[in-house]
């Protein structure tokens, strides 16, 4: 079942309603009648690190330092313009 409450009476009855989407409800806070957000349950994500290990490439100068990088960062001469 949806609940749709008024983002005015939402703010008084916050408690209230954290409890009951806790539980399951489906809590819907509008404005002038229309939806603005759900109010749902948190939930755990489980991060998974290393996912794309051995899957991505790039060139082997990726991290060399780039000439023109360095000229608008330090100043150059002949730096174009």
């Amino acid at each position: 079942m949806t609940y749709v409450v008024n983002i005015h009476e939402a703010k008084t009855q916050l408690s209230r309603l954290v409890e009951r989407a806790s539980h399951g409800e489906h809590i819907v806070i509008a404005k002038a009648g229309k939806p603005l957000v759900d109010l749902i349950p948190h939930r755990e994500r489980k991060v998974t690190f290393g996912l794309l290990k051995d899957q991505l490439e790039y060139d082997d100068d990726v991290f060399d330092i780039d000439p023109d990088i360095q000229a608008m960062f330090y100043g150059d001469a002949d730096a174009p313009a």
